[in-house]
């Protein structure tokens, strides 16, 4: 704790003391167009809590992970139990997520890339694939559907397109490489982008080997100025071992140390333990000016993905194609007092899945276990509507209508057993009001219900036993917040919330490792988000112009409301896996000569890892630094930076495993880790 009051004083101190320096700001977070609910307006007048990860953001820190990006964001962490496995948590979202990301749901380009079974292979993006990313933090079920832990809208689209090429090339500890191959051709009216990555690394950890190839093509034709199809194909080839947690005597004696073998399980290494998984995603977005105040955008999309994961109990190979659309018809009109916007759409996707297990000897599959075939359907329609008044008041309620069917058939059983579930429909609905104070500052207000059933891989978990009797979890958020930019460089966006969970879906481990997941009555969640960031903007040859101070402070009270579990009562104790204080900070310099330097801070309070209380991770510091050199030469503008992860060689673990049988909990995280890397960015003429 002093470390963190020592951050905070220096930085404020460097504010006051500095701020004869500080200009306006020509670009600020609060000027920046939002998507978020089909707004398409600055972030300062939209009545939502929204993060950004921008450019800048994502520039901050190493290119060969998005982790230390989203922990830089309020009420946002995001989990790396080993390279390659991500879990991101929105506000105690993860609590249902052993490992992936579910219970969030994500777009790419305005397709839906969530899954109808409700998962999310983030995992699957690199770093090169996300231009910018836009988190709704609340449930977004008024106009994204089914979900209670909120919403993430990726670009991999830049916002001006010029002819060129790029190559990127990072290496790191831990026999980390990372290189990136990007060319731009075509004109403004048929613009092409043909993106390659590679990522490999040796791990931290013992048994954590991964690689990522990702090759991606992205399109735009424009026919005329009401008109444009864009198109986007993905495919990735995806490799990492995953070493198990382990327990705190185990992980106090050798973090490093992979999974033991512990009973009738077989250790990590010799079980082979990894995930080897290739997807495709076809899609394409048609947006279409019907009239002057009338428009519509349509996106298709198709996907596959073919997954093998050896694991200690057994050996799984699934196979998950799915295809979907979505639609949106807006109109936008100016009454003589009042602008009006209106959104009416709908959303459809159908999986159709193959499960099988095997018994898992030496990494090889051998006697089948079970064979399950699943079939999922999603559909939903909403509507939304929005008055802007000449006053500074912004009025929005939107509402959604969801409807999931699910099947399994075990083929395995002779006869086949065959097991259906429908949730019933459900309206979400939403209202907001934001009323701007001046044309830089806003205070807006929003309540939202959301609806989650449970996914395939929650009612069909890792011990293969169908648990149609779990019930979907809903919940209502109040949400109250303000931003605003002052004329000084000064910047906040502060939101509180209080969100009640009825049903929430908590995750179990078996003795045997097993995941399975059962409804934990209700629960309280609220707390409070800040961002801070204040900009110098000095003459051109001091090195205060464009520095930036930034701080995000997440303070999260989370608790059981009411949960019984028989003979335990859980009530009143606090949610696994949420810190109740996350801080993190940093100083942002550039010069005028194209030196710059990004200083990160990063705290975490101890989390609580299982629902009775009684053991918890303890909370750490992390330091970072990144120093870096950019200079324009006529066509080429070139980079080269250094860093520095976790500078004070820090022992945590980042991806706790709740709820673990025998206390099997901790995933440690790498020590001090460097990296350096060099960027060569070509442009052509510009396009005519």
């Amino acid at each position: 704790m002093k470390t963190i009051l020592l951050f905070i004083a220096i930085t404020f101190f460097s504010i006051n003391a500095l701020q004869i320096f500080a200009q306006d700001t020509a670009q600020t977070l609060s000027e920046i167009i939002i998507k978020a609910y089909e707004n398409n307006r600055r972030l300062i007048d939209i009545a939502a809590p929204v993060s950004i990860a921008g450019k800048t953001e994502l520039n901050r820190f190493s290119n060969t992970s998005i982790v230390s990006v989203i922990n830089s964001l309020p009420g946002i962490t995001m989990e790396e139990r080993s390279p390659g496995s991500y879990r991101i948590n929105i506000r105690g979202s993860s609590l249902r997520s052993p490992f992936g990301v579910r219970n969030v749901k994500v777009y790419y380009n305005d397709i839906p890339y969530t899954d109808p079974g409700g998962n999310t292979y983030l995992n699957q993006l690199g770093f090169y694939n996300i231009q910018s990313m836009e988190i709704i933090k609340e449930p977004g079920s008024s106009l994204y559907g089914a979900g209670t832990g909120g919403v993430i809208l990726v670009r991999s689209d830049a916002n001006e397109f010029r002819q060129g090429a790029a190559i990127n090339f990072t290496t790191a500890g831990f026999n980390t490489h990372n290189f990136n191959a990007n060319a731009r051709f075509g004109k403004t009216d048929f613009q092409n982008t043909v993106n390659y990555q590679h990522l490999s690394a040796d791990g931290y950890r013992q048994h954590t080997k991964m690689r990522r190839d990702v090759i991606t093509w992205d399109a735009i034709v424009k026919s005329s100025e009401k008109n444009s199809l864009k198109a986007y194909f993905l495919y990735t080839n995806l490799f990492y071992q995953t070493p198990g947690a382990l327990t705190k005597t185990e992980y106090d004696i050798n973090p490093q140390a992979s999974r033991p073998a512990a009973g009738a399980n077989a250790s990590a290494v010799v079980a082979k333990a990894a995930i080897y998984q290739k997807t495709f995603l076809a899609g394409v977005s048609y947006a279409q000016m019907i009239a002057s105040k009338f428009k519509n955008t349509t996106s298709l999309y198709a996907a596959f993905s073919k997954i093998k994961n050896p694991t200690f109990r057994n050996y799984e190979i699934r196979s998950e194609p799915h295809f979907g659309g979505r639609t949106i018809f807006s109109y936008n009109i100016q009454l003589p007092l009042a602008k009006f916007n209106y959104h009416a759409g709908a959303e459809f996707q159908k999986g159709f899945s193959s499960v099988k297990v095997y018994k898992n000897n030496l990494g090889n599959a051998d006697s089948l276990q079970t064979d399950d075939e699943i079939s999922n359907e999603i559909l939903f329609v909403f509507t939304q509507a929005s008055l802007e008044l000449p006053v500074g008041w912004i009025f929005t309620a939107g509402a959604s209508i969801n409807k999931n069917n699910l099947q399994f058939t075990r083929l395995s059983k002779v006869p086949a057993v065959v097991q259906n579930k429908k949730y019933k429909n459900e309206i979400a609905p939403r209202i907001a009001i934001l009323k701007k104070l001046t044309y830089d500052i806003s205070v807006y207000a929003s309540i939202s219900k959301g609806f989650s059933p449970p996914t395939t891989a929650e009612i069909l978990p890792s011990t293969s036993i169908i648990n149609t009797q779990l019930q979907a979890e809903n919940g209502v958020n109040y949400e109250l917040g303000t931003r605003g930019n002052l004329k000084n460089g000064f910047y906040f966006d502060i939101n509180a919330f209080f969100f009640r969970l009825k049903n929430a879906i908590v995750q179990r481990r078996d003795a045997s490792g097993g995941d399975y997941f059962i409804n934990a009555g209700f629960a309280k969640q609220n707390g409070i988000e800040t961002f801070l960031s204040y900009r110098f903007s000095g003459h051109a040859s001091t090195i205060l112009d464009n520095t930036k101070l930034w701080l995000s402070h997440t303070w999260h009270n989370f608790h059981y409301d009411e949960f019984m579990q028989i003979n335990n009562n859980f009530s009143g104790n606090k949610l696994p896996g949420a810190a109740p204080h996350v801080i993190a900070a940093g100083i942002d310099i550039n010069s005028p000569s194209g030196a710059y330097s990004n200083l990160t801070y990063y705290y975490s309070d101890k989390i609580m890892l299982n629902d009775a209380n009684t053991d918890a991770a303890a909370s750490y510091h992390l330091l970072g630094i990144k120093l870096g050199y950019k200079k324009k030469m006529h066509k080429i503008n070139f980079e080269i930076f250094t860093g520095i992860e976790n500078v004070l060689n820090t022992k945590y673990s980042l991806g706790n495993d709740i709820n673990a049988f025998g206390n099997r909990y901790y995933n440690a995280a790498p020590g001090r880790n460097y990296y350096a890397g060099i960027v060569f960015n070509f442009f052509a003429k510009q396009n005519q």
